[in-house]
């Protein structure tokens, strides 16, 4: 008779001291052997891989269904005239000339993070060893994840987008100005590569709109914070109704497809915010949402008066949604 040998149990795979996890079924990861860094999922065999300074987590099926998608995101962003060629370009971010093609939203971004600093940033993960850990979520070429890395955090960016000029190469430019990159990770945010309880932020910039389903997304932001670890929820477009958001839906369709040649809506993405989804949300994560608005400038102060004197559709507001994981 053959003794019984007990099984070697797997070691928890780690990228930085986080633990992680495949993000195609959640099962164990590990290391692969190769020279190259790399695990492999032990239970579908998932390969997890570091290429070009980023993580590849997105399976191949993921990719294929997010691939119009990204397509049309990328052709419309550079048609926008995202992204530079200059360093100084990315390190001076959210701040941009005055000449930028869109010099209005990144005044919008620079107020939110002048707040944040100010007002919720400082907050985060005091006494955390080694600094706060930040998920930043859709975090695209990573600057807020370059300014949390200046405050002594340590930022993960998520992304969809790999490429150097709006996706998570352009974070290339911040290496040589960090005393340690922040790691990027190129996943979708409803099946992050994170085993739960590990962080002590989650921040959604300008980006939770994108969401497919608010309630995937928030369950698997608030799966991998820490309990009492801060949800932030920034510069997403709020309505004070479902028709008005809907009503902005429809005018930005026609005018993707007008000049660009897609209605960009292969991802039905939830795309606004209002009071009564935030009440839903916060009902079944037992939320409390803190609501702040930052003075954006008398002239953003005035657009909801003005449509209204011209007839026309209500326009977006910008808060922004802070809450504390409770369980």
């Amino acid at each position: 008779m053959m003794p019984q040998t007990t099984p070697t149990p797997v070691q928890q795979a780690t990228i930085d001291e986080l633990r992680i996890r495949c993000p195609r079924c959640a099962g164990g990861l590990e290391a692969t052997g190769d020279t190259a860094p790399a695990f492999h999922c032990i239970e579908c065999h998932f390969p997890l891989v570091h290429r070009d300074g980023i993580w590849h987590a997105l399976p191949v099926e993921r990719a294929t269904y997010y691939s119009r998608f990204i397509r049309d995101y990328e052709t419309i962003r550079a048609a926008e005239g995202r992204g530079s060629r200059d360093s100084s370009y990315y390190l001076d971010l959210p701040v941009v000339a005055r000449s930028d093609n869109n010099a209005g939203q990144w005044k919008i971004r620079a107020r939110t993070y002048k707040f944040l600093k100010r007002h919720v940033l400082p907050y985060i993960g005091t006494g955390s060893e080694g600094g706060a850990r930040v998920l930043d979520i859709a975090a695209g070429n990573g600057w807020l994840s370059y300014r949390l890395a200046q405050m002594g955090m340590r930022p993960v960016a998520v992304d969809l987008l790999a490429n150097d000029m709006d996706g998570l190469g352009a974070a290339n430019h911040y290496d040589a100005h960090l005393r340690r990159p922040f790691l990027r990770v190129r996943a979708e945010s409803n099946r992050l590569p994170f085993c739960d309880a590990q962080f002590e932020a989650a921040i959604f910039n300008a980006s939770f709109h994108y969401a497919e389903s608010y309630e995937k997304t928030l369950r698997e932001a608030l799966r991998c914070l820490k309990v009492g670890g801060t949800l932030i929820i920034a510069d997403s477009p709020w309505y004070s109704c479902e028709e008005s958001g809907k009503r902005m839906l429809s005018e930005r369709r026609s005018y993707f497809f007008s000049r660009f040649g897609t209605f960009s809506d292969s991802i039905r993405s939830q795309e606004f915010l209002t009071d009564d989804r935030l009440d839903q949300l916060a009902d079944t994560f037992g939320l409390r949402w803190e609501r702040h608005t930052p003075f954006y400038g008398l002239r953003w102060s005035l657009r909801p008066f003005v449509a209204k004197l011209k007839h026309q559709r209500e326009p977006s507001t910008f808060r922004i949604y802070i809450a504390k994981k409770q369980t």
